[in-house]
């Protein structure tokens, strides 16, 4: 009986040799394919794939290992360490939103700012390493197809510290420190990776928001870093009428009436405290429960007397579908920004089950504030 193969990741060429040795180490047969992409129509990336039966075991594996992940930062944030932004790229008219909001922000607080962008070369042989600022040739010599790819990328954002400077100079934009990086693989691996080296005050992303198709819930970068990230997230959707966060008057912090929520809500404040913002507490559960009300007063009296000087009030969402209700909200109170406490979920609860904040990108046009504890 012929095996049926399923796609596990996709990864560079030597993250998926570390993934198979791993799944082989654990008994789990693992193929590599689309190693030699010599011709860019060929679908980028290097794919690990294992038989279907072995799925369930291997998603364990990798959740249980988190073997992509870096060892946690036991030092804590340091308070006099320089203010950053990180603001990772992909040239788009909404990735252009976002640059100039993260500039903005970056004045603001006087940080500095880094723009990231992530790509995929044509090619990933074995010894080309993870990350790059210059182009490395490998391989046979008629293959131009890698030179081909950076030379796109590195147009691209020379074209766009173009555009950046010209903004400065014309003062349509404030001055800021800036540089760039390029990574090679895949986005949102590379965007979470460096995020943890780089260690920014605020990452911003940008997105379609509401106008994206079904499919992209699963497959937007922004997304799926929303969904890992340990840095706070600005996710700046296409069309918001705004580009400076000092316009943001209403926030909307979402609540499960748990002790993450009063965490994350300290981390909020420490974002906003530039901004002088009404903060509008509201639930994140529509069930028909007469103790919402009750909790989310309390909360609201808790939360004023740790934070003096807030203006803060709550709003009981209505009954019914959570996004729904959600966006009524949000209408009503005219809303500008909604905040959302997120935690590391399992890769599986993260594929069957996204979470709100994820949903809540394609569902508005209304700016997210996530809050990683």
């Amino acid at each position: 009986m012929e095996k049926q193969l399923v796609t596990l990741a996709i990864h560079t060429y030597e993250k998926a040799q570390i993934l198979k040795t791993l799944l082989e180490a654990e008994g789990i047969e693992a193929y590599i394919h689309n190693v030699n992409q010599i011709q860019p129509v060929i679908s980028a990336g290097v794919r690990v794939r294992i038989n279907e039966k072995d799925l369930p075991q291997a998603l364990r594996i990798i959740e249980d290992t988190q073997w992509l992940s870096e060892a946690t930062d036991e030092q804590g944030a340091d308070e006099n360490a320089p203010r950053k932004v990180l603001i990772p790229i992909d040239f788009s008219d909404y990735s252009i939103k976002a640059c100039e909001t993260g500039i903005r922000h970056a004045a603001r607080i006087d940080a500095e700012v880094m723009l990231l962008h992530a790509y995929f070369s044509a090619y990933i042989p074995s010894a080309l390493p993870f990350a790059t600022r210059d182009p490395i040739v490998t391989g046979t010599a008629g293959n131009e197809s890698i030179q081909a790819v950076y030379k796109r990328v590195q147009t691209d954002i020379e074209n766009m510290c173009t555009l950046i400077n010209r903004k400065m100079e014309s003062g349509e934009w404030p001055r800021v420190k800036y540089n760039y990086i390029l990574k090679e693989g895949v986005p949102e691996e590379e965007i979470l990776e460096y995020a943890k080296e780089y260690r920014p005050t605020l990452m911003v992303m940008g997105t379609r928001g509401k106008n994206q198709k079904n499919i992209d819930l699963i497959g937007s970068v922004t997304g799926e870093v929303i969904e890992q990230t340990q840095t706070p997230l600005l996710a700046i959707p296409e069309h918001v009428p705004y580009s400076d966060l000092s316009e943001c008057r209403r926030v909307a912090f979402a609540t499960s009436f748990n002790k993450r929520d009063i965490e994350a809500f300290g981390r909020f404040v420490t974002i906003f405290k530039e901004y002088p913002v009404q903060i509008e507490l509201f639930n994140i559960s529509t069930s028909r429960n007469e103790w919402n009300e009750i909790r989310l007063a309390g909360m609201d009296e808790y939360l004023t007397k740790q934070h003096p000087g807030l203006n803060i009030g709550h709003t009981v969402l209505r009954d019914g579908d959570l996004l729904d209700s959600i966006q009524t909200f949000v209408e009503e109170k005219r809303i500008d920004m909604i905040a959302f406490s997120t935690y590391r979920r399992s890769m599986i609860t993260r594929i069957f089950n996204p979470s709100i904040a994820r949903k809540m990108i394609f569902h508005g046009n209304t700016p997210l504030l996530v809050i990683p504890i």
